[in-house]
């Protein structure tokens, strides 16, 4: 492998290895106000969610790596101590990349990147009228975390007020992924869509306690057909199905009784099963092959 120690490389060049390796990251297109009014929106993918009592956002304002400045987003942070954190969704993601040109400090982004300024409740910076959810928010903390470029400045936000638009709700009322359609940000100029054949749902009971894969048999744990992924389903159900009731399948699935004793078959079947999403009968075949 290829081994890298961070104080033998070029800071840009360890930059890029740490964001195409730490991906996809959310987008945090902060939207601020200077003191004399003049409105900032820029992109930051150095951000997450951290905590939801107290609600809080964390993004980085990095110094440049070329000439170690320090960005317009973090001046009126310092100064104003308030930011409105909009999600990127893929309808504005190219409008996103114009906002990301480091204009000087009397351009509005809103104007070069044409989104629309709406007016915040209870923070003077304003909203992105285009983005599909608005967090007005106030900043706790501004963590330095060094002095030369490339460093990061955390700013640490507290959520004060949510929009969501209601078009990218579920019926339960939740935020579907499909339809809130973000985007994530990769290393160099790639970018990822979260939604359509790109989102994956993974139900795992994080109360409910697994077998594990010390709880797998041998045959199973070991197997050359079944992949780490196929095993972890099987690992993360509260129990096996007993040999017992593994062989009920073989009375009403006539390839099932075909491959009764060929372990390779069985587990080539289990492995169709599961990528399927029917880990009931994955989990009997894959007992039935264990032996």
């Amino acid at each position: 492998m290829l081994r890298i120690d961070p104080n033998e490389i070029a800071t840009k060049d360890l930059h890029q290895f740490i964001v195409g390796a730490v991906a996809p990251r959310p987008i945090a297109f902060a939207s601020t106000v200077s003191s004399d009014g003049v409105h900032n929106l820029a992109p930051y993918s150095f951000f997450n969610a951290f905590s939801s009592n107290p609600p809080l956002l964390i993004f980085s304002s990095n110094r440049r790596v070329s000439n170690n400045t320090t960005k317009d987003t973090l001046k009126n942070v310092q100064d104003t101590g308030q930011v409105v954190i909009n999600v990127v969704s893929h309808s504005i993601v190219r409008q996103m990349a114009v906002a990301g040109v480091e204009y000087g400090p009397e351009v509005d982004e809103f104007e070069k990147a044409g989104l629309t300024p709406i007016p915040s409740e209870l923070v003077r910076p304003p909203r992105v009228a285009e983005s599909p959810v608005q967090m007005e928010c106030v900043v706790e903390q501004i963590l330095p975390l060094g002095e030369s470029g490339g460093a990061g400045n955390l700013i640490v936000c507290r959520i004060v007020l949510m929009h969501i638009a209601e078009e990218v709700l579920n019926d339960k009322g939740r935020i579907d992924p499909h339809k809130i359609d973000l985007m994530g940000r990769l290393g160099r100029f790639y970018y990822v869509r979260a939604s359509g054949a790109a989102i994956e749902e993974i139900v795992q009971e994080a109360t409910t306690m697994g077998v594990g894969f010390d709880g797998l048999p041998a045959a199973v744990r070991f197997s050359p057909v079944l992949t780490g992924n196929h095993l972890g389903m099987l690992a993360g159900l509260p129990a096996l199905p007993s040999p017992e009731e593994a062989a009920t399948v073989l009375l009403n699935d006539e390839r099932a009784r075909q491959a009764a004793g060929n372990t390779d078959l069985l587990q080539e079947y289990a492995r169709e099963a599961l990528d399927r999403g029917d880990i009931p009968l994955g989990a009997a075949l894959a007992v039935l092959s264990g032996g």
